[in-house]
């Protein structure tokens, strides 16, 4: 789940996909291609500076450019591209509040010393040796009971990086830990959208669903905990030796006590009671800047010339908190709403390059292709799969890339007298977790914003994440659990 729609709140009937029969799969793949190589220029060229700071929004939208001139050359007018466009954006104005909530909520979570409070608890509790597994199961039951790897990433994802951070653990892994997790929970949660989204797609119910999914989901997880039980065993971590010293700076520079995780506890209730996540985040950004007011005076008082001018000023911009460990002063930073700007460009051009290659028919003609070679019941899986991550990466959006491969496939999957289950646990298996292994798509965007560390360096130890489609293309090489049709659902 990347925001706060519901199942009722998408209506599957407006998820248009537009075909253009005069556009050709090379004239489609035209601008897919130039893009791909200017942003492999940027990244491992460039060093993602080819353009300036903002040189990956700049290349979305010159690849938004070359769509909109080979839809131009297949006669679709620039109303229709601009339309799509316009629609791309509508939908993540949602999950743009949401960016800038929860660049105020880690502002003032950083002055009420909520944020100093978790790391300075979860020091004394979580271990090394035990971290990184404990990590994914953590997020893994949070994302359950949510249904949102979003807000499960904005509550106990930030305190996991700040805690492991202190431990000496590199902050990939730690990201890769609570990535697995909370999108495993996101996944198997019946309160999730993606997971509503994609039986309602392939035509299955809710919990068929869910028990097909676990087929393929439960193995992938477990070798996720392996790996990561692995990783914490053989890690070499600076950070237990200065324990204490650590300890002894939080309590030097905070209020510390665990009256402090009232505002944590406040907003996951409000979760769990279906409230909004807008809703919900507002009301921790509030709640923090009263608690700032009553436990950390001196802190308001060291950053700036009145306590509300500090607190109205970590909800806006940069706040950098400055210990007697050195460790701990690029720890306790935030950006505030002024931190989440590059962030939410970067989603404001994916969805323009994805509104203008959805307009000119790019996408629909991309699909039919990949379905066409799919011969065999292995090659329509792996059609799908290909469909899904295709999407992400083209089209930027999560549900773009359940949608369209669940319209297109459906059919293909009930002549093979295949289930839809099947169709809609390959949806889930990559579609929905591996939207966050890219940078410019909403859910990789996103991630890397919040927990501050970059899609690259949590890429290869996302273990649950890049590990699914694998998982499922196995299931169907090896004909593990595919369940046929039977006569009374054909």
């Amino acid at each position: 789940m990347q925001d706060d729609k519901n199942l009722s709140d998408i209506d599957i009937e407006d998820q248009t996909i537009i075909e253009n029969k005069e556009l050709s799969i090379w004239e489609a793949l035209i601008p897919v291609v130039i893009l791909m190589l200017m942003l492999a220029y940027n990244i491992f060229l460039a060093d993602g500076e080819a353009l300036g700071e903002y040189s990956n929004q700049f290349i979305l939208l010159l690849g938004a450019a070359v769509a909109a001139i080979v839809g131009f050359f297949n006669k679709v007018r620039f109303q229709i591209m601009m339309k799509e466009v316009w629609e791309n954006l509508r939908s993540v104005f949602v999950p743009i509040m949401i960016l800038f909530l929860v660049g105020a909520l880690a502002g003032t979570w950083l002055v009420s010393g909520v944020i100093p409070a978790m790391v300075y608890y979860g020091l004394q509790v979580l271990s090394p040796s035990i971290f990184l597994p404990a990590s994914v199961i953590i997020c893994a039951v949070i994302s359950i009971a949510t249904g949102s790897s979003w807000t499960t990433s904005a509550t106990v994802g930030i305190a996991l990086i700040g805690i492991g951070s202190a431990l000496g653990i590199p902050t990939g892994m730690i990201a890769g830990a609570a990535i697995s997790g909370a999108y495993f929970g996101d996944k198997m949660s019946p309160l999730s959208d993606t997971t509503n989204l994609a039986p309602a797609m392939a035509g299955t119910d809710l919990f068929t669903h869910i028990r097909y999914m676990a087929l393929t989901t439960i193995p992938t997880i477990i070798i996720t905990l392996i790996a990561f039980s692995v990783m914490s065993m053989t890690i070499d971590t600076t950070g237990t030796a200065d324990l204490s010293s650590l300890l002894i700076s939080i309590e030097n520079t905070f209020n510390i006590t665990p009256m402090l995780f009232i505002v944590p506890l406040v907003v996951i209730a409000l979760i769990l009671l279906k409230t909004k996540p807008l809703i919900a985040l507002g009301v921790g950004v509030i709640l923090a800047a009263v608690f700032a007011f009553i436990f950390q005076p001196a802190i308001l008082d060291s950053l700036g010339d009145s306590k509300l001018g500090a607190t109205v000023n970590a909800i806006l911009t940069d706040t950098q908190i400055v210990t007697d460990n050195e460790k701990l002063n690029d720890l306790f930073a935030a950006g505030g709403m002024k931190g989440m700007i590059w962030t939410i460009l970067l989603i404001c051009c994916a969805m323009f390059f994805g509104g203008i290659m959805d307009a000119i028919g790019a996408l629909a003609r991309i699909t039919k292709v990949l379905l066409s070679f799919a011969t065999t019941v292995f090659g329509l899986f792996a059609s799908t799969v290909i469909s899904c991550l295709g999407l992400n990466t083209i089209a930027s959006d999560q549900y773009l890339a359940i949608v369209i491969p669940g319209k297109m496939f459906k059919q293909a999957y009930k002549d093979k007298g295949l289930a839809p289950e099947n169709l809609s646990r390959t949806l889930e298996d990559s579609g929905t977790v591996t939207s966050v292994l890219i940078p410019w798509n909403t859910c990789g965007a996103y991630q890397s914003s919040v927990l501050g560390v970059s899609v690259a360096d949590y890429f290869v130890y996302a273990i649950f994440n890049w590990l699914s489609p694998f998982m499922t293309l196995t299931y169907a090489a090896l004909n593990i659990k595919i369940k046929q049709l039977t006569s009374n659902t054909k």
